[in-house]
């Protein structure tokens, strides 16, 4: 009997262009696309709107049974987040939040708390999700676990170019720097590191086109759905 959903986990450290490529393909594919770090931004959002300190973890643990976070997706695809019922999709993308949407995701009680929300989608939806947990973590029994990567040099080089369309001040040096040290702190962090599940395709795009490597992930999913 074929199976009515799908998902399709994807991994990768930072600059990999996992979620361009995660959203392109589901797009391509039919299935939703999950921004993990939507769920986040959005504890963080109504942690701040409550008056909670976000350096005290024990204090934003004992919030979190007071809030509802749901992701709900439109017609076009398009992923909003409900707070309380709630639309605060606009509202989560404020710089303060952004800051403190990493800050949040740190704390384990937050992270378990949106385990249950995560999985669930995975159970309605097909879906794809990427972040640096999710095959390892969020979604081990994915149908589909991908690890996308690139070299240092390539991932800086990509990031650096979009920066350079923004008249940031910022060297290739210190991209690549920052993109370094970045990429030691996601893998030696106590709290769902990154790293390549056992049973994960390793997609490596330094010679790829975004339009190569969005094939190649459509092409790895439409494998297992035709089995």
């Amino acid at each position: 009997m074929t199976k009515h959903v799908y998902s399709v986990a994807i991994d990768g450290p930072a600059g990999a262009g996992k979620s361009t490529i995660a959203r392109c393909a589901a797009k391509e594919l039919g299935f939703v696309y999950m921004d993990t770090g939507a769920i986040y931004r959005t504890v963080a959002y109504a942690a701040i709107r409550g008056g909670v300190n976000l350096g005290d973890p024990q204090a934003v643990s004992d919030f979190l049974p007071g809030i509802s976070v749901l992701p709900q997706w439109d017609r076009n695809g398009e992923q909003h987040m409900i707070l309380n019922g709630t639309d605060v999709s606009g509202e989560i993308r404020s710089p303060e939040v952004s800051q403190m949407a990493s800050v949040v995701a740190a704390i384990p009680s937050v992270r378990s708390f949106l385990l249950d929300t995560q999985r669930s989608v995975a159970c309605e939806y097909s879906v794809i999700m990427d972040g640096r947990d999710i095959g390892t973590v969020v979604l081990p029994n994915a149908d589909v676990k991908i690890f996308l990567t690139a070299s240092a040099q390539i991932r800086a080089k990509r990031r650096w170019l979009e920066l350079q369309q923004k008249n940031a001040p910022d060297t290739y040096e210190q991209v690549l720097e920052e993109m370094i040290r970045r990429d030691q702190r996601d893998m030696e962090r106590e709290i769902a590191p990154l790293r390549c599940a056992e049973d994960a395709v390793l997609l490596d795009t330094s010679d790829l086109s975004l339009e190569d490597s969005i094939s190649a992930v459509v092409s790895l999913v439409r494998e297992v759905i035709s089995e």
